[in-house]
C-alpha cells in the first residue's frame, strides 16, 4: 500500500502525500498486521488494514473475530477496534483458486463484524468513509473485476469504463453512503434480484437482455442488512431470485432466502431461486462456466416466474 500504491494502484499516491508514518507497508502476516490494528484502534486511532487479496484473509481471522469483533463484548464497552479491513475479491480475472474467492458469508456469521461489498465508485467512496467512521470493525470487500470499469458478466467484450456510468461522479469532498442501506437500482413489478458487487451489474444485464420487468436491489452493506427494502420489494413481486458469484451452499444467499422466507411466506408465489457460483474451488480453466453470468441469472428469473 504504500511505495508502489498496492496491488490494484487503491492507494496509489497516499504514502507521497501522508507520509510513510501514516501510509506503510507491513510484513505479508496477516495475523500481525490484524493484530497491530486491533491495538491501534484501541489506543483511539482509526486503522485501514489491506488485506492484497481476499483469499489471504484467513491467516487473520483469529484476530479478526476472537479480538476486533468480540472487543467491545469482552470489555463492557470499555474499548472498541474501530478498523477496517479493506480486500479485494472475486473472480473474473482468471486468477484462479487463491486470487478469485468471495468470502463474505464466513464474515457476516461473526457478531460484531460489519460487512460491505460497494458496486459503484460512488458507493465505494461513500462506504469506506462510513466504515471508517464506524465504531465497530468493518470487513469492506472491493470487487476487483470492477476496479477498471462495470462488468456486466459478459467476458467477449470489454468491460464499460466507469466514466460512462451515472455513478462514476465521486465528489471530491467529503460525504457518506450509510451503512445498512440498500439501492434499488432498478424498478419492476415481476420479480426482484437481490445482488451485490459485480452481480448487480451481471443482474441488471439480464433484466435488459431477457426483457424482464426486474426490481433489482444493490445490497451494499450484508451486514448490517436493510431487510426492509429486501420485505418491501419481495412483498411487492411475490418472486425472489438472489444472486452471488461465491459458492452456493452456507452462501450468503442462504441466509438471504431464510430472511425472505420469515418475513413474506405469505407473499412468495414461487420459490426463492438461488444463482450462484458452484460448490468447488475457483477453477482457472472454467471461469465463465464458474462465474454466475447473464444467462444463468436471466434462467433464474424465468424459473422465479414460472413457478
Amino acid at each position: 500500500v504504500g511505495f508502489y500504491g498496492g496491488v490494484f494502484r487503491v492507494t496509489e499516491g497516499l504514502q507521497k502525500k501522508h507520509g510513510d508514518h501514516r501510509v506503510f507497508d507491513a510484513p505479508i502476516a496477516e495475523g500481525g498486521m490484524l493484530g497491530t490494528a486491533v491495538g491501534m484502534g484501541a489506543y483511539g486511532l482509526r486503522p485501514i488494514v489491506e488485506i492484497q487479496f481476499a483469499d489471504y484473509i484467513y491467516p487473520a481471522t483469529d484476530q479478526l473475530i476472537s479480538a476486533a469483533a468480540r472487543l467491545r463484548y469482552r470489555s463492557g464497552g470499555e474499548f472498541w477496534a474501530p478498523i477496517t479491513v479493506r480486500a479485494p475479491c472475486g473472480g473474473g480475472i482468471f486468477g484462479g483458486q487463491t486470487h478469485s474467492q468471495s468470502v463474505e458469508a464466513i464474515f457476516t456469521h461473526v457478531c460484531g463484524l460489519k460487512t460491505v461489498i460497494p458496486s459503484n465508485p460512488y458507493d465505494a467512496k461513500g462506504l469506506l468513509i462510513s466504515a471508517i467512521e464506524d465504531d465497530d470493525p468493518v470487513v469492506f470487500f472491493e470487487p476487483k473485476r470492477l476496479y477498471n470499469g462495470q462488468f456486466d458478466g459478459h467476458p467477449d467484450r470489454p468491460a464499460v469504463p466507469w466514466t460512462q456510468h451515472p455513478h462514476s461522479e465521486v465528489p471530491a469532498g467529503y460525504y457518506t453512503v450509510p451503512l445498512g442501506q440498500a439501492a434499488v437500482v432498478l424498478p419492476g413489478d415481476a420479480v426482484t434480484v437481490l445482488a451485490y458487487g459485480t452481480m448487480v451489474h451481471v443482474a441488471l444485464a439480464a433484466a435488459e437482455e431477457a426483457e424482464i420487468d426486474a426490481e433489482i436491489i444493490d445490497l451494499r452493506t450484508l451486514l448490517p442488512l436493510d431487510i426492509d427494502t429486501v420485505v418491501d420489494s419481495v412483498k411487492k413481486t411475490g418472486r425472489c431470485v438472489i444472486a452471488h458469484e461465491a459458492t452456493r451452499t452456507c452462501g450468503y444467499g442462504a441466509e438471504l432466502a431464510a430472511l425472505v422466507q420469515e418475513h413474506c411466506f405469505y407473499h412468495l408465489e414461487a420459490p426463492i431461486v438461488r444463482v450462484t457460483g458452484w460448490d468447488t474451488p475457483y477453477p482457472h480453466i472454467f471461469e465463465w462456466e464458474y462465474f454466475p453470468g447473464p444467462q444463468r441469472v436471466a434462467d433464474g428469473m424465468r424459473r422465479a416466474l414460472e413457478g
